[in-house]
């Protein structure tokens, strides 16, 4: 792991946040102490959060008793009917 001091970080903080990139963490020091450690940042993979999701029997039940085509106005103002 690269190590650098916290004097050579201030005079080239932009330098050595592009080298993170390349070179993995890069272990900050005062001293001769560490103190910080710049890590770069991992690749997001884009994951979508509903695709492991399980349906609960009842909301699949409502699933299969929607009406399709129906304006959802319409379905409002009839449920509120209902109550």
């Amino acid at each position: 792991m690269k190590s650098i001091s916290i004097r050579e970080l201030h005079e080239k903080t932009g330098e050595w946040v592009r080298r993170s990139e390349k070179l993995g963490p890069i272990t900050v020091t005062d001293r001769g102490k560490a103190v910080a450690r710049i890590v770069p940042v991992e690749a997001n993979v884009a994951v979508n959060p509903f695709a492991a999701r399980k349906l609960r029997r009842g909301y699949t039940r409502m699933l299969g008793s929607l009406k399709g085509g129906t304006d959802s106005t319409q379905s409002v103002s009839e449920d509120r009917d209902r109550a």
